[in-house]
């Protein structure tokens, strides 16, 4: 299925009710510190990129700018639910530290003095570190996750922990730990799982980047629902040790380590500081990252797709994916609608692949953590395992999916497509319908290890955020950055959530 989509055709593309924003976002990576105001709301509105020059500069304290985020925690959290672990004291005493190492020009490194918040599925030093789980209700860790680690070494501080439903293994965020996390653009919608706290708290300007990670979507999918930036990398490009569903196991590839901010040149900033072997984790590969500032997105031969031929997407998303294919037509490139044979089949793949022994691999979790009480227990019970002669049929075929996929990228640079075939549903409604095979979308890529990176590019008639899926081949990060960019300079990016 494909065809070329005439300027025209692109111009009548946008649905009634669907709002596509045209505005930049107030704080870029060009933005001159010194001409920024230093009150707290406009902090809290900065980006990563802003807030580490203007620190460095000093036009702001760190300890300026780590109250200001815990203040605005102590205002939104209640309604949220976002952050489930707040280490205020620990933070400013952080945020003074390297203030007074700032005046003594000692640079911890790029993120010097900046904070963030860390997604709970992480072991953190002298956290406690769940993983949504009872059985790990008081477990503290000796060390960091190695992701967690990095962004420490860079100058990070860390604010807290965000929710995350149990194992990181659902699409809404909820526990017997900590409860259920909303979504701030309305407190009756899911945001999204499994880093759903990470990005409810950044849409709601509670920190300005946080640590996720994706095994079906659990990235892409909340920033799709909460209107932030989340890059998804290929597979192989962040070690995931330290995370409760680690590198072993006969799918550990489907799981990905990715940062979260709302604003995509932070992806682009923070990336590099996670990227790279740790020497623990055998899947990651030392290979340099690309510079997405010197990607000609003239020269781009882009892809979009409404329907990945399973859930078709909804009008408002659908005409939302069109407006962004229509940004970058407008620069002179070539854009076609297309999709990746076997695409359809991703769902169904995906599910048969995590599930193919029953759930054991997550009961052998389960049991290493203590824990015997959980939500996930029903979903597990639906689950049996097959026999070894399928489950390794299973696995050839999905080599040859990936391969069959891999295909797509001789015709093709970047796919923009959606990433997910709805705007944030309520609560509790995740298995109702073919609300899950709409997950496809995004599963699709833990599958292939695509990197790919979501921005709000819309608004719903609801007035939900809309993001849209930027897809680009193996090792090209660079590529779906630099779209992801260019899509949020005129499409609108990240808008905060009024509550």
């Amino acid at each position: 299925m494909k065809h070329n989509l005439s300027r025209r055709e692109f111009l009548q593309s946008t649905k009634a009710g669907v709002l596509v924003m045209t505005i930049a976002p107030k704080f870029l990576s060009d933005s001159s510190v010194t001409d920024q105001k230093k009150d707290s709301q406009e902090l809290i509105d900065a980006s990563v990129v802003w807030l580490a020059k203007a620190i460095r500069t000093k036009q702001v304290s760190s300890e300026e700018v780590v109250r200001a985020f815990l203040q605005r925690i102590e205002q939104v959290n209640p309604k949220i639910n976002a952050v489930v672990q707040i280490h205020g004291e620990a933070a400013l005493a952080d945020a003074r530290a390297a203030d007074q190492q700032a005046q003594a020009k000692r640079w911890r490194g790029p993120l010097h003095g900046v904070p963030c918040t860390i997604k709970d599925s992480f072991e953190t030093k002298g956290m406690i570190s769940t993983a949504g789980l009872k059985g790990r209700a008081a477990f503290i860790p000796d060390t960091d996750a190695t992701a967690v680690a990095r962004l420490r070494a860079a100058g990070a501080i860390v604010l807290g922990k965000t929710n995350t439903p149990e194992l990181t293994l659902a699409f809404e965020t909820n526990n017997l730990v900590y409860g259920r996390t909303n979504n701030p653009y309305n407190l009756e919608r899911t945001s999204g799982g499994s880093s759903g706290g990470a990005a409810a708290i950044l849409a709601a300007s509670g920190s300005p980047c946080d640590l996720g990670t994706d095994t079906g979507g659990s990235i892409r999918l909340p920033s799709h629902y909460c209107g932030i930036a989340g890059m998804k990398p290929t597979q192989g490009r962040i070690p995931r040790t330290g995370h409760i569903i680690s590198f072993d196991g006969p799918h550990q590839s489907l799981t990905h380590v990715g940062p979260m901010a709302r604003y995509v040149e932070d992806l682009a900033f923070l990336l590099p500081i996670l990227t790279g072997p740790d020497g623990i984790d055998p899947s990651t590969v030392p290979l340099p990252l690309g510079d997405s500032k010197k990607v000609d997105l003239k020269k781009l031969r882009t892809a979009f797709l409404t329907d990945n031929g399973d859930v078709p997407a909804t009008a408002e998303i659908a005409a939302v994916v069109k407006e962004a294919a229509k940004r970058i037509a407008d620069l002179g490139g070539v854009v076609t609608e297309a999709r990746p044979e076997r695409i359809k089949e991703a769902y169904e793949m995906y599910v048969g692949i995590l599930w193919a022994d029953g759930g054991a691999w997550a009961r052998r979790l389960l049991q290493k953590t203590g824990t015997q009480e959980t939500l996930l227990e029903q979903r597990l019970s639906t689950f049996k395992a097959i026999p070894i002669g399928d489950y390794s049929a299973l696995l050839e075929r999905w080599d040859q999916f990936r391969s069959q996929m891999l295909r797509f990228w001789q015709n093709y640079d970047v796919l923009i497509c959606p990433a997910n075939a709805h705007a944030a549903i309520p609560h509790g409604t995740t298995y109702q319908g073919r609300n899950l095979a709409a997950y496809g979308y995004t599963m699709a890529f833990n599958l292939t290890g695509w990197p790919s990176v979501v921005v709000r590019c819309g608004t719903s008639a609801e007035g939900l955020p809309i993001g849209v899926q930027v897809v680009a081949p193996p090792w090209r990060e660079d590529v779906s950055l630099a779209v992801a960019q260019h899509l949020q300079l005129t499409s609108g990016g990240w808008r905060r959530a009024q509550i």
